[in-house]
Order: C-alpha cells, then sequence, then structure tokens
C-alpha cells in the first residue's frame, strides 16, 4: 500500500528560531540602509517573507516594505510574474526574495525577471530549507536550515496562522 510517510524535520519552534537567526543576519547585512524590500514567492515563501519582515520590523530601524510575488511553480517559464506594487519602487532600494525551499533554483532563476531591467541595489536570496540540487546558478544568501535529499524526496513547509513545520517525503 502506498503509505503517505512524512518526517517532521522542523517544528514549529525550530522555525521561529531560524527565522530570528535570519532576521538578525539580514539586520547584521543592512543596518545603514533606509528600507529593505523584502519580496515573497506566493504561497509559502510569502508565509515566510511575512514572518521574516514581522522580526526585521522588531529589531531593525529600517523600514521593511513586504511584496507579494507570484510565479507557477509547476511551469515557470511559461509563467509572467506578478507583483503587488509598481516595478519603479524597487529602483535604488536593496531586494530580498525569500521562498520556503531551494530545490534546483529553477523557479528562484525565472523570479529573477521583473528585477533584471531595474535599478536594484543588490539582490538577496532568503530561504527556510536549502536542498542544495543546484541546476541553476543560484544559491542562499539567508538560509534556515540546510538539508541534503535525493532528488526525489519531498521537502514540504507549511507556515499558516495555526501550524508551522517542514516535513520530507
Amino acid at each position: 500500500m502506498g503509505k503517505d510517510v512524512r518526517n517532521i524535520i522542523l517544528d514549529e519552534a525550530q522555525i521561529l528560531q531560524k527565522i530570528k537567526r535570519m532576521a538578525y543576519e539580514i539586520f547584521e547585512r543592512h543596518f545603514n540602509e533606509k528600507n529593505l524590500i523584502v519580496v515573497g514567492i506566493f504561497e509559502q515563501g510569502y508565509h515566510l517573507a511575512e514572518l521574516l519582515t514581522e522580526e526585521l520590523s522588531s529589531i531593525a530601524p529600517f523600514k521593511v516594505i513586504l511584496v507579494k510575488m507570484q510565479i507557477d511553480k509547476q511551469n515557470p517559464v511559461n509563467s509572467e510574474v506578478t507583483l503587488d506594487i509598481e516595478k519603479e519602487k524597487f529602483d535604488g532600494a536593496p531586494v530580498l526574495l525569500v521562498d520556503d525551499v531551494l530545490n534546483t533554483g529553477k523557479t528562484m532563476a525565472y523570479c529573477l525577471r521583473p528585477f533584471l531591467n531595474r535599478d536594484i541595489d543588490g539582490l538577496e536570496i532568503a530561504v527556510l530549507v536549502n536542498r542544495s540540487h543546484k541546476q541553476f546558478p543560484i544559491s542562499a544568501n539567508y538560509q534556515g536550515y540546510e538539508l541534503a535529499t535525493t532528488i526525489n524526496e519531498h521537502i514540504e513547509v507549511v507556515l499558516d496562522h495555526k501550524k508551522k513545520y517542514a516535513f520530507l517525503r
């Protein structure tokens, strides 16, 4: 029988601890900034971006601007990348692109499109779980947890108001 086996790799307390550590790392690198634009890839990446923004806002003197990015992760080649603010708002600002899991880097590579013709002040990447299956030249500047997995294994992250966990399947 095809049993759905899930091994929890991060519980809620561990996730919140990793988010807090990541926020302090981001703050240390950006303490001179006037603002920081945090772009979360919908859906779980955006929830992680919300939690990072909340933590950063409590410790950093700069303004943290949260932005939602949408892309079809199953078909990023033919997917339009949409943002919930005008692209001009990125000009001159540092950008932090956030997703829940970094697998091969393919989705993240396609998410770079909106920033390629903007005059941003640098772009960094933050992920909760880095699987390090690099097929694209994308690496995380900030990561909560690095985990060696097979390409056939799947990591799912749940970050909602009721529960937070990451599991390996």
